[in-house]
């Protein structure tokens, strides 16, 4: 502990990073997610088949690649980012394909008869969208939205090697001042943890909140 206590500052900058960049992300990839997979499920082949080379690329491709290619080989194009926004933009983009699908996936499980109401109402496809389907999918979609944020957290590791000092980068300089490997790695695998931990608790009461809503609301 008194390792721990005297290489707190440090600790402290790692996740004030980590949070900062997994917020940063999330938000980015929540919009990708939402965007592409209501595009992918478009009848019309001009917005479907966009996002479905977007969607298949970020997922074909490694994460770490995309960052390394986003902070070491843009410049060389002529577009200099910072290596937050190299990060944002990485794991945004990568994380936002993954959630593409999902949000495909529940649009697609929306009952066939929840549509037909919805024609027989006279809706339009946008308000069938608005007020029908993505409700509805919504909920199916916290699930595997939470596994998402859980994995993109996880995921900021990979920017401590594109010289962001997030928690993983910390630990590795803290490692490197005080040649305790395995005290530091374990204070930062729970550090890791409780991050997560919390962030499936907030995303579970969502959930709940989002269910309980539509289930009293349909009993009403």
């Amino acid at each position: 502990m008194a390792l721990i206590w005297q290489y707190r500052f440090d600790f402290l900058t790692g996740i004030l990073w980590t949070l900062k960049l997994s917020i940063l992300a999330a938000a980015l990839a929540l919009i990708l997610s939402v965007f592409a997979g209501i595009c992918r499920s478009s009848k019309v082949s001009a917005i479907r088949v966009p996002a479905t080379i977007y969607i298949e690329f970020f997922r074909g491709t490694s994460a770490l690649a995309q960052l390394f290619w986003l902070f070491y080989v843009l410049p060389y194009l002529g577009v200099d980012l910072s290596p937050t926004a190299c990060a944002v933009l990485g794991l945004g983009l990568c994380f936002g394909a993954y959630g593409a699908e999902v949000v495909r996936g529940c649009i697609a499980a929306v009952p066939q008869g929840q549509i037909d109401a919805a024609a027989a109402l006279n809706f339009s496809d946008f308000q069938t969208l608005r007020i029908v389907i993505l409700p509805e999918a919504l909920i199916m979609m916290m699930p595997l939205f939470t596994n998402l944020l859980i994995e993109l957290i996880k995921a900021t590791s990979l920017v401590s090697l594109i010289t962001i000092p997030d928690l993983t980068f910390q630990a590795k300089a803290v490692i490197s001042k005080s040649y305790s490997a395995g005290n530091v790695l374990l204070v930062t695998l729970a550090i890791y943890l409780v991050m997560t931990l919390s962030a499936s608790t907030a995303m579970k009461k969502i959930e709940t909140a989002l269910s309980r809503g539509r289930i009293y609301g349909g009993l009403k």
